[in-house]
């Protein structure tokens, strides 16, 4: 099986049994929705922080299998990071989507199974998705809002 294959084989996984794909969130500090109108991909993504670190994230919507599956990897990325360390890795995981090489290849996990996403321009936006709406939730969370929604259109 080649590297490609695999890689293949992994954001399959992940479509079809994604990780902390749920409605809700107990005790969330920030809930976000994104959206990206050229392809109709939908994404609501909860966010719980314990001292200053994501203690849970769960997403739930409708989308493609890129954008679903790299929500799910994105999840088990960074739950235990704390805030800043999150932001960072979701800026690593931005310039991999845009063909740079990724500096964190081994916290991404599953994500660098994506790599190959930079390929392909009209898909770097549905993997780039959950990890745009984590980096919203953070962001949002700091400036000190509490659980609220806020729309976005990538």
């Amino acid at each position: 099986m080649s590297l490609e294959d695999m890689y293949q084989e992994i954001i399959l996984d992940h479509y079809r049994k994604p990780l902390n794909r749920a409605p809700s969130l107990d005790d969330e500090a920030v809930a976000v929705h994104h959206s990206n109108p050229l392809c109709g991909d939908e994404m609501g993504l909860r966010l719980r922080v314990v001292d200053d670190a994501v203690d849970a994230v769960v997403f739930d919507g409708e989308g493609c299998s890129i954008s679903q599956a790299a929500a799910s990897a994105m999840t088990d990325a960074v739950i235990g990071r704390d805030l800043k360390d999150a932001l960072d890795l979701t800026e690593d995981f931005r310039r991999m989507m845009h063909g740079d090489e990724p500096t964190r290849a081994d916290d991404l996990k599953d994500g660098i199974a994506f790599q190959g996403v930079a390929k392909f321009p009209v898909r770097v936006k549905c993997a780039l998705l959950g990890w745009m709406a984590l980096k919203d939730a953070i962001e949002t969370y700091e400036r000190g809002a509490s659980a609220h929604t806020v729309t976005h259109e990538e």
